[in-house]
């Protein structure tokens, strides 16, 4: 599939909305079910300088979005930290392979950082594969994370290191 990605707009709300009301969606990010389009409207309207939001498009669809901030931090101004959704028909088609691309080249190239940092929840085998693909690398483990679906789920910490200098 041609996977598009641009920068998301404010009108671009109701079309990230709906990615998070897909139950794989919102199980696998901290997001919770039942998302408002209030809350993609103010997220994207008022995205803080060091933080870059991108969405992904099939034949003009919204399927995905990833937002990607920059440490503040003086100390860690060399780190970025990702999220990600795809909605649930779309995935394993390249879209999060276009979105992440999109977010390394941005770090590497333009942004001079040397290291992306995630967090996935543990029984996610699909992006620990992908994220595997793009260089990342668990580095450890948290017990009791986060409280999915009834019960409480690890999740494991990724970063993958760039080769700048």
């Amino acid at each position: 599939m041609d996977v598009k990605i641009r920068k998301a707009e404010p009108s671009d709300a109701r079309a990230v909305k709906e990615i998070y009301e897909y139950p794989n969606a919102y199980a696998g990010t901290l997001q919770l079910p039942h998302p408002s389009v209030a809350l993609w409207e103010q997220r994207l309207s008022s995205t803080p300088e060091n933080v870059y939001q991108y969405v992904a498009l099939i034949n003009g669809e919204i399927v995905g979005d990833l937002g990607f901030e920059v440490c503040q931090n003086p100390r860690r101004r060399h780190v970025g930290s990702l999220g990600m959704g795809v909605k649930d028909k779309f995935q394993g088609q390249g879209v999060g392979s276009a979105l992440l691309s999109t977010v390394i080249e941005l770090a590497d190239n333009w942004l001079n950082l040397k290291r992306i940092e995630l967090t996935v929840y543990a029984d996610n085998e699909r992006a620990i594969s992908l994220y595997k693909k793009f260089g990342f690398e668990i580095e450890g483990e948290s017990v009791a994370f986060a409280f999915r679906g009834g019960e409480y789920v690890n999740a494991y910490h990724m970063a993958r290191l760039s080769n700048n200098a």
